[in-house]
């Protein structure tokens, strides 16, 4: 094998359950995040000769993923269909401290995906607000409110099934 190849097999074998980890945030379903990162692994190993700054390959993958799930929000079909009635909610699971993790992940699913991006990159991957709104393609202001939405959102969803077990 070339040199380059053994370059890039250790960087996957070193960064890869990070990156996974990135991935499953950003799509909310870890079947679709294997997919994302072996997607944004193919593209970053056909530009690794052009890629000269290799402390910055963690940022070219994160930003190859969010890239490749906006093209694939664009490309995802109508899959739900409005109807007369509305299902009935799941019950709320009663748990404790123990489950917190679970509910937040709960919680993250639920969001749209925009948010969740934003979410992902400010608190998972510890993003500034200027570093998320390149990533994402949006101005700093979008990214302050869309965050700020939804840890509303999160804190509603979490507060109210902490206070209903109180």
């Amino acid at each position: 094998m070339d040199v380059q190849t053994d370059e890039f097999r250790a960087y996957v074998e070193a960064r890869g359950p990070a990156l996974l980890r990135t991935a499953c945030r950003l799509t909310g379903n870890p079947m679709d995040a294997e997919d994302l990162l072996q997607s944004a692994l193919a593209k970053t190993y056909l530009a690794w000769d052009r890629i000269q700054d290799r402390a910055a390959l963690d940022g070219y993958v994160r930003r190859a993923m969010v890239n490749i799930n906006i093209s694939w929000w664009r490309r995802r079909k109508l899959e739900e269909y409005p109807s007369e009635e509305l299902p009935e909610p799941p019950a709320a699971p009663h748990a404790g401290h123990e489950h917190a993790y679970e509910l937040l992940e709960q919680a993250l699913d639920r969001l749209p995906e925009r948010m969740r991006a934003a979410v992902v990159l400010r608190y998972y991957e510890d993003m500034t607000e200027p570093e998320i709104a390149k990533t994402l393609g949006i101005s700093v202001g979008t990214v302050k409110s869309t965050v700020s939405r939804a840890m509303a959102k999160l804190r509603g969803e979490l507060v109210v099934p902490a206070q209903r077990r109180a």
